[in-house]
């Protein structure tokens, strides 16, 4: 067949697709395809499965009627690549019948792979969106839906292992990271398996990515328990290991690793110092922090961006926000991040007039705002009570291109309802172009209880249950608000129904760094030496406070007994 028979099929292809007539298409492709020649055979299944994929699902039916689409020969590497790119219509299950019928059964070709390997991806990348964990509180719930979004995946490697192929390192261990971003431990396990029957396992990448896994899910021991087991470690290894510790905040292991590491054949590398610096922010211990930031300057990180921006953050979630700004100002280049992170800094220390400043200054750079600049302005406004600002702030989103998400929205209700204008927040809550979230409705519950409005709050939290009928801080905001205006039946079938459902609130932190060593006060139970003197100077701290004329409002009756005080040596 010549070039010009080619174009007139594709153009009537088209052509009776637009019209609605696929049967003319299917017909006409049986006819031609009998008499072509390979090549353009070939082609031609390029084309007519390219306009399956463009059409709707029921389109893709066509493909089991023709058997000359199941022969393998002459599919070449163009028309894979075809077929697994242009998924328009955001539906996997279309490509892997195409990849079924087309691809031979007993060869896995590189050829197969790459497609098999861009279909997981596709599949990850379009599907998790339809999982909000928000709206989920129940873990086994969450992960089951997850679970069934991520079937198709770990089917498509079963069906590789089950027909014998052998499947390359790189798509197993693509997998396994695909797994790890998504938190879906449960098929994750399943891959783990699968790389050890398969020999895999002793791979460093694969090794690698399931460490990931593991510490992105919480699964610390087994993670280390793999990593401890590899025969072979590199810098992705140690890395993903001291990532898994800082995602839980355990600085002392993280820093512990690090001198492993340094120890090794292997040296860290800018991911590496980004974890270990996560770790130092989210324990809040400055000490730790700086002697992160003094490996970065030995080891020549300190000029990296994306380190600097770390830095930055740490030191303002550890409370410096001097030392944040010095190496801020120092910056020869500066991103998006970088002002970001100043300004979520500046917001978190309530200091607003600093980050409006900081935000008009960048503006003046040209550098464009997004929704995360936003939402820092918006917090620094609800601190200081600057409604009209942060009102103003929120109105000009979409003049820069940001469109506002719940965030901001539960940032304006806040700012609202701190200003005890409650009736105003529940008016923009219910004129919200979204539908709100349980935070949203938290949000406006906790101004009810700061304001003293009851049956607001009743109403916000009422709704919040809705939304996360396993709260259990929710449920007893609940009875306490039914006990305040004497509703002590609804008050008492609350708590029953806490009790029924096996409700507990989870206890409150605070720590402080001295010398070195971080206290942490909690409301569990007494486990540090030195508890009997702090809380003596605590209450003549109290007494000295209530004799100055202070009145503490108390929200709920907190047994003494229930008080913490523990101490991590760092």
């Amino acid at each position: 067949m010549g070039e010009c028979k080619l174009n007139g099929f594709k153009n009537l292809n088209r052509s009776c697709y637009f019209n609605g007539r696929d049967k003319n298409v299917a017909r006409d492709f049986g006819r031609r395809a009998r008499s072509a020649e390979p090549n353009c055979c070939s082609r031609m299944k390029t084309i007519f499965l390219q306009e399956c994929m463009r059409k709707k699902p029921s389109s893709s039916v066509l493909l089991a009627h023709f058997p000359s689409l199941q022969t393998p020969s002459n599919f070449g590497p163009f028309s894979f690549h075809k077929l697994t790119h242009k998924t328009e219509n955001k539906k996997l299950d279309k490509p892997l019948r195409i990849l079924d019928l087309t691809a031979p059964k007993r060869t896995l070709t590189a050829n197969r792979q790459s497609c098999h390997l861009r279909l997981i991806q596709e599949f990850l990348q379009i599907q998790p969106h339809q999982f909000d964990r928000e709206q989920f509180n129940n873990d086994v719930e969450s992960t089951n839906m997850f679970d069934e979004t991520l079937e198709p995946v770990v089917n498509k490697e079963r069906v590789i292992h089950r027909d014998g192929l052998r499947a390359d390192a790189s798509v197993l261990s693509r997998a396994v990271s695909s797994c790890a971003s998504t938190r879906a431990i449960r098929h994750g396990v399943q891959l783990h398996c699968l790389a050890i029957t398969t020999g895999f396992i002793v791979n460093v990448y694969i090794g690698s990515s399931l460490i990931s896994l593991y510490g992105k899910c919480g699964e610390l021991k087994s993670a280390y328990r793999l990593f401890e087991e590899m025969p072979v470690r590199n810098v992705v290894s140690w890395t993903a290991i001291i990532a898994g510790f800082a995602q839980e905040w355990q600085v002392d292991v993280c820093l512990e690793l690090y001198h492993q590491m340094r120890n090794s054949t292997s040296k860290p590398n800018d991911f590496t110092f980004v974890s270990l610096l996560s770790a130092c922010t989210g324990s809040g211990s400055l000490g730790q922090g700086r002697s992160a930031h003094c490996q970065t300057i030995q080891m020549g990180f300190d000029s990296h961006i994306h380190i600097v921006n770390a830095l930055i953050s740490m030191y303002c979630k550890c409370g410096n926000v001097n030392d944040a700004f010095c190496i801020f100002e120092s910056m020869g280049s500066k991103d998006i991040v970088s002002w970001n992170s100043m300004i979520a800094g500046y917001a978190q220390h309530g200091l607003a007039l600093q980050a409006i400043d900081l935000f008009e200054r960048m503006k003046k750079q040209e550098v464009k705002p997004d929704g995360i600049t936003f939402l820092g302005l918006l917090s620094s406004c609800r601190h200081v009570g600057l409604v009209k600002q942060g009102q103003s702030y929120f109105n000009s989103m979409i003049k820069h291109g940001v469109k506002p998400e719940l965030d901001h929205y539960s940032c304006v209700v806040d700012l609202l309802g701190r200003a005890g204008l409650l009736e105003e927040a529940r008016d923009f809550i219910e004129k919200m172009p979204i539908y709100p979230n349980a935070i949203i409705w938290g949000s406006l519950l906790s101004c009810c209880r700061l304001q003293g409005s009851v049956w607001l709050g009743i109403q916000a939290a009422e709704s919040r249950i809705l939304l996360e009928p396993w709260c259990a801080a929710t449920h007893l905001q609940l009875a306490n608000l039914y006990a305040s205006v004497g509703c002590w039946d609804k008050a008492a079938r609350v708590r029953k129904l806490m009790k029924d459902k096996g409700l507990k609130t989870n206890p409150g932190y605070s720590w402080i760094e001295i010398r070195n060593e971080v206290y942490r006060f909690g409301a569990e139970g007494r486990s540090n030496t030195k508890v009997t003197q702090i809380l003596t100077v605590m209450d003549s701290l109290v007494d000295h406070m209530t004799n100055l004329g202070y009145v503490p409002e108390i929200y709920e009756e907190i047994d003494d007994d229930s008080y913490t005080i523990s101490q991590v040596d760092t």
